[in-house]
């Protein structure tokens, strides 16, 4: 009978560099993960408008908020980091789910002039489908009216 031993050997070694991610802080095995110059183990914010609309992930909850809709809160806030992107899955009281999808690309919210690290797309149940922009919550609260908007 063979040894099977060598041949197990690279797939777990490929199992131990899964991106998957149980929860949305922590550092990974070369610090924190980061998607866009963004850290993403620290309050993120997306947001858009026509209708404005934000999304705050911090720890293992995500808040929905947008105009004329309730606040709506989702957890716990399940990170899976892909090469170019981030998603981010939670369940609300009520057992609806919150998906937030942000990508590495540049993007503007079509109001200010201001330049965004990554794009992001929210569902909510079967109603809700937004595209907008996001980044740190600490980067957008700091940034200027205009010109680019820091990780």
């Amino acid at each position: 009978m063979r040894d099977l031993r060598p041949m197990l050997i690279p797939l777990l070694l490929l199992a131990g560099c899964a991106t998957d991610a149980s929860s949305p802080s922590g550092p990974g095995p070369s610090g924190p993960a980061r998607l866009g110059g963004v850290d993403l183990s620290q309050p993120l914010r997306a947001l858009g408008t026509e209708p404005f609309w934000s999304v705050d992930v911090s720890g293992p909850e995500m808040t929905f908020s947008g105009a004329d809709r309730p606040t709506i809160r989702a957890a716990p806030a399940r990170r899976t980091l892909f090469e170019d992107s981030v998603v981010y899955r939670g369940l609300t009281e009520s057992g609806v789910e919150l998906i937030i999808t942000l990508e590495a690309e540049d993007c503007s919210d079509g109001m200010s002039d201001r330049t965004y690290p990554l794009t992001a797309r929210v569902t909510f149940g079967d109603d809700i489908r937004l595209s907008g922009c996001a980044a740190s919550k600490a980067a957008i609260l700091s940034a200027g009216e205009s010109g680019r908007v820091g990780g």
